[in-house]
């Protein structure tokens, strides 16, 4: 190379010049240009390739992840894999594709993908000077599972599923694909990283009775959906227990009207008894209305002097009562004396003989 330098200062062209030019010619290390998004489980390809196509079955390639330590995910040297400088937690689940080495494809399967899989992988190859990055997503994913049950508010449907990352999405749908008004989605991390949603919904009868739950996760790019059929009898008994609540409600509402307008009428009673008071004292002059008093004040005063005479009859009744009674006792008492003294009479007589 040095004497190539030489000979083209020689001929006035300067080496920078063709420093840059050789840097230019030397093949690109290409990733892709979007995330590579995976699901736990699968195996993913993580692409990257030389352009122009250059083999690369002698070239040292290191697959890395720079926030690891030791930071090799797949080392190739000398035509193989060196293991021991490879992280432990991949080892077994990486390897390269042999044959398409010699073609420029210098991409990484990776198997049985685990969450902990997730973030940024450097391909770099040393001699070239060259590397590219590949971001990974993982995403985890399950599928739901729909119970019905019955409750005196109607038929509700509930939704759990288990097992996915990032954390999910849930909507309920009807059986036209309109989105149904749900209460607030619940969400649980377990220990494991995954995450747990349910859901639930109260739905009414239709024409399909055909409800969807649907999870998914925009991230990674997945739905998983359960559908579910609602036997016609589930409407049934609500709508009976409705019926029945609707009936006992509007018995309650009839009673209270009747009640109401009850009172009002007797209100307006009272109302009427006052405004004929009012007028008809309003009709008659003041001095027909003080006659009238006077007029009710001596009947009064003559009732009460009625029974204030048969009230003194009946004291001197009870006078006359009482002081026959004393004569009574008086009499009584002589009678008792006399006969005593006709007894006492007797005795001496029949002593004397």
């Amino acid at each position: 190379m040095g004497l190539l330098m030489v000979k083209l200062a020689a001929v006035g062209i300067e080496p920078v010049t063709f420093w840059l030019r050789d840097s230019l010619c030397q093949p690109q290390v290409i990733g892709p240009p979007q995330p590579i998004v995976s699901i736990v489980g699968d195996d993913v390809i993580l692409p990257c390739h030389l352009e122009p196509a250059t083999d690369a079955v002698a070239m040292t390639l290191e697959w890395t992840r720079p926030d690891l330590n030791p930071r090799f995910v797949h080392l190739w040297y000398d035509g193989r894999e060196l293991v021991s400088y490879k992280h432990p937690s991949y080892m077994g689940r990486t390897s390269l594709f042999i044959d398409k080495l010699k073609h420029g494809d210098i991409s990484l399967k990776l198997s049985k993908v685990k969450l902990s899989d997730e973030g940024k992988y450097r391909c770099f190859i040393p001699t070239l000077g060259r590397n590219c990055i590949v971001q990974l997503v993982v995403g985890a994913v399950s599928s739901p599972v729909v119970e019905i049950t019955k409750d005196s508010s109607g038929v509700d449907l509930g939704c759990e599923s288990k097992g996915w990352y990032p954390e999910p999405e849930v909507f309920w749908l009807d059986g036209e694909g309109n989105i149904l008004s749900a209460g607030p989605t619940e969400t649980v991390r377990g220990p494991d990283g995954l995450y747990t949603v349910s859901s639930r919904v109260t739905v009414e009868k239709t024409d399909t009775n055909r409800f969807t739950c649907r999870v998914q996760q925009q991230n990674i790019n997945q739905t998983r959906e359960t559908q579910i059929h609602v036997p016609d009898h589930f409407f049934t008994a609500t709508q009976k227990k409705e019926q029945e609540s609707q009936r006992e409600q509007l018995k309650s509402q009839l009673e209270e009207v009747e009640r109401q307008e009850e009172e009002n009428n007797e209100n307006e009673r009272k109302l009427q008894s006052a405004i004929w008071i009012v007028q008809g004292m309003r009709k008659k002059p003041l001095l027909e209305v003080k006659k009238d008093l006077e007029r009710r004040k001596a009947e009064l005063d003559e009732q009460l002097q009625k029974k204030e005479r048969a009230l003194k009859i009946k004291e001197g009744e009870v006078t006359n009562v009482t002081e026959y009674k004393r004569k009574t006792e008086n009499e009584k008492e002589q009678i008792k004396v006399k006969l005593k003294e006709k007894e006492k009479g007797k005795g001496d007589n029949s002593l004397t003989t």
